[in-house]
């Protein structure tokens, strides 16, 4: 399932149509929560049938196309399944009961509703809100795709304009030569990631670099009589500022990621639990702007499509080990150089990341590098000595490890 995006343009009528398309099926969710929470609920199937008794009471949620209806009911099905389970998981702190929504930003609708253009440059929404014909503007064409393959439409709702998504079902996979390279990745503050090769990536930044901006927007908005038509322009302007801010994290991300793995075969990296980490209020505004999680969520995306190998390691001493000898090395945060008894002088993050890949190895019961053959499927994998690329030794490895 692939999700392919493009701005829209309309007439100011179409966009309050939309809004008030949002609004319903925010209406449709939170009616659908109190449902479950009022004991009267105990399927999804329970909350579809609900949004039908709900088109009959209000007309405005009659408006909503059928399948919009029901997609708002598995949103809020798909919360009350995610607490259910964290809830048997068992996991530390809140489990995430689910909250009625007060800000929705988007109306997703199925396989009616709507209608695309023979040109595919426009679409056109056939429910009883209005929104009528809307231009689309991207850089994909959806001519590559059938209409069959899409399986939902979503309008969206952001600080500089209104876009509609398309979900198409599709298997993305793309074939490339083994590069017979494996790499492990040590992610920090001070630079963004340090390879087990020493080499560094800086860290963009990018909340920081705009942080100027958004205080002066925060003030403009401040500054606002609540409810003027002022102050709705200063928050859109602020929410601009925040927009840009999160697409460079994306955009960093997605391209990093996409070059970390069509450069090397295995990529190990370490199992970070963000959500504890950032709870240090002296590192969380820094932890959030590097964007680690979305990286991660990256790797192993682009990991599927190129058929490579991502291993997560566990983060436990892998900056306090050395990495010749194993003896760990207390050292504090601003200790940035490792230094052992046995003679090891490396960079305290290049240290690490030799750790963590030789930990990924390990973990798949190797202790050399090795490279996954991209069009090898069965799970042989080329095996080389350390710091050599030499294709010709083959093992297999079907019977050592199932974790590939």
């Amino acid at each position: 399932m692939i999700t392919l995006e493009f701005k829209t343009y309309g007439k100011l009528p179409q966009f309050s149509a939309i809004d008030e398309a949002i609004r319903t099926a925010q209406f449709v969710r939170n009616k659908c929560l109190r449902l479950w929470m009022d004991g009267e609920a105990k399927t999804c199937f329970d909350l579809n049938k609900y949004t039908k008794v709900l088109a009959e009471e209000f007309d405005f949620a009659d408006k909503l196309n059928s399948m919009a209806r029901q997609s708002s009911a598995e949103r809020a099905w798909a919360a009350i399944t995610r607490f259910y389970e964290n809830c048997k998981k068992k996991i530390s702190g809140k489990k995430g009961y689910p909250q009625f929504q007060k800000d929705c930003r988007s109306v997703e609708y199925k396989t009616t509703g709507w209608k695309l253009a023979p040109d595919r440059k426009s679409i056109t929404f056939t429910d009883k809100h209005g929104i009528g014909r809307l231009k689309m503007k991207g850089t994909r064409d959806l001519n590559f795709y059938q209409p069959e393959q899409i399986k939902r439409v979503r309008l969206v709702r952001r600080a500089d304009g209104y876009y509609v998504q398309f979900c198409i079902q599709v298997d993305r996979n793309e074939v490339i030569e083994p590069t017979h390279r494996t790499i492990g990745l040590d992610v920090g503050l001070e630079s963004f990631y340090t390879d087990s090769l020493g080499n560094k990536v800086e860290n963009p930044r990018f909340y920081r670099t705009g942080e100027r901006k958004l205080k002066k927007s925060q003030r403009r908005v401040s500054k606002k009589v609540k409810g003027s038509s002022n102050r709705r322009k200063a928050r859109t302007h602020l929410g601009k500022v925040h927009l840009k801010i999160s697409r460079q994290r994306k955009d960093h991300a997605v391209k990093l990621a996409r070059c970390v793995i069509t450069s090397n075969d295995v990529v190990a990296y370490e199992d970070l639990r963000i959500k504890n980490m950032v709870k240090n209020h002296c590192l969380a505004k820094s932890i959030n702007d590097a964007g680690w999680y979305q990286f991660r969520v990256w790797l192993e995306y682009f990991a599927k499509v190129f058929k490579r190998v991502t291993i997560a390691v566990p983060p436990a001493y892998t900056s306090q080990q050395c990495s010749i000898c194993g003896v760990i090395v207390k050292k504090s945060l601003s200790t940035r150089t490792h230094i052992c008894q046995c003679g090891c002088k490396l960079d305290r993050d290049h240290n690490a990341g030799i750790n963590i890949l030789n930990s990924g190895l390990g973990t798949v019961g190797h202790t050399g590098t090795f490279a996954l053959d991209a069009s090898n499927a069965s799970g042989d994998v080329t095996s080389t000595l350390v710091g050599v690329i030499q294709s010709g030794q083959v093992v297999s490895m079907k019977e050592e490890s199932h974790a590939l």
